[in-house]
């Protein structure tokens, strides 16, 4: 029996290449097709993945994934019908304008997964966020109660819901948690980037709000089975959450920052925090928090030899609000699925350092 031929939409992306990655090294696809407006090239490719991308089994496919006519040819069935589509493509930025989101996240869906059921692929698995649930201490459920808090998470909304009307398509929804692993940019990472900005000035490093703050979270290797596992498994029109059973919080984050730089942490509270912000507009505390980061973050990486980085200590005002993300993450485990990262660790920060590291995007003596 012959493997599946699969299309993976936004494949240079963060998460599409640690699929593409964990597609080829397990053989589980006959013909990868990777859909992307990044070249490869430009994608930060680990060694491995570029020998993956430059393989026989992947053929990339550099896609303006907003027009129809280059929609509908990434289906050509020349060499035979494609089996799974993987949306993982669209604006991954915060706080951009309504038309953007609209354009870059609601039509690419709807756009694709419509050329998807006229193809009569087996099945069109569409990534959207866990953060389109009410922000609580409370784990979210998948038909718990919705109220997303960011600009994105609404157009990802507004893209289930229209999906989910498009005659003859066979889709599964997952909603993940703060992804977080090698090649992540920015789930975690702006937080270890931060704690070597505090390393580097020496002075303890303090975020907003309290340490109970919840910043659910999933290891994109988890991810990556989840989407696949998911093209066999979950009945047509289900919603599956992604989120490992650490329950994580600011101040368990913190303290691995602290054990792997060596740092004092704390949270400022939320009493203090408000009062911070009732002299201050959120977006001004956004200005000054980024202001103390982004300078010694760019003096550290100029003395350590590094003229070019994607990694950025920066957070969006967005992410600053008291928003806890408390993500259950069991419904999928009752499917058959196991999650092989249920605990963040030290050791899973420390990989991310080295990823970033090899590629020379992180300095080495850390």
């Amino acid at each position: 029996m012959s493997k599946p031929r699969v299309i993976v939409l936004g494949g240079t992306g963060f998460i599409g290449k640690n699929f593409v990655q964990y597609l080829a090294e397990n053989n589980l696809a006959s013909k990868i097709r990777v859909a992307d407006k990044v070249l490869p090239s430009f994608a930060g490719l680990t060694k491995k993945q570029e020998e993956i991308f430059n393989s026989g089994l992947v053929e990339f496919k550099q896609t303006p994934l907003t027009q129809e006519p280059k929609i509908n040819a990434l289906f050509d069935e020349t060499e035979g019908k494609w089996d799974y589509v993987f949306n993982l493509a669209g604006e991954t930025k915060y706080s951009q304008t309504e038309a953007v989101y609209k354009e870059n996240v609601i039509d690419v869906a709807v756009k694709c997964a419509t050329a998807a059921a006229k193809h009569g692929v087996k099945r069109f698995i569409e990534v959207s966020t866990a953060q389109v649930y009410d922000a609580g201490k409370k784990p979210s459920k998948e038909g718990d109660k919705i109220d997303p808090w960011t600009n994105l998470a609404k157009a990802k909304l507004e893209a289930e819901k229209a999906i989910s009307s498009i005659p003859g398509l066979n889709y599964v929804i997952v909603r993940p948690s703060i992804v977080y692993g090698p090649g992540d940019i920015s789930g975690i990472t702006p937080r270890i980037i931060c704690g070597a900005v505090y390393k580097h000035i020496n002075e303890k490093m303090e975020f907003l709000w309290d340490k109970e703050m919840k910043i659910a979270t999933v290891h994109v290797n988890d991810v990556c089975r989840a989407l696949w596992f998911l093209t066999t498994h979950g009945d047509k029109g289900a919603i599956f959450n992604l989120a490992d059973d650490n329950d994580t919080d600011q101040g368990s984050v913190n303290n691995l920052l602290s054990e792997i730089f060596g740092i004092k942490t704390s949270c400022m509270g939320s009493t203090q925090t408000n009062l911070v912000k009732a002299a201050l507009s959120m977006k001004r505390v956004a200005e000054a928090a980024n202001e103390k980061h982004l300078t010694p973050w760019s003096e550290l990486c100029k003395a350590k030899g590094i003229t070019n980085t994607v990694l950025s200590p920066y957070l969006d005002e967005e992410l600053l609000y008291h928003n806890s993300l408390s993500v259950d993450g069991n419904h999928i485990k009752t499917t058959g699925f196991t999650y092989n990262h249920p605990k963040m660790t030290k050791e899973s920060l420390v990989e991310v350092i080295k990823h970033f590291q090899d590629l020379g995007y992180f300095p080495k003596d850390f």
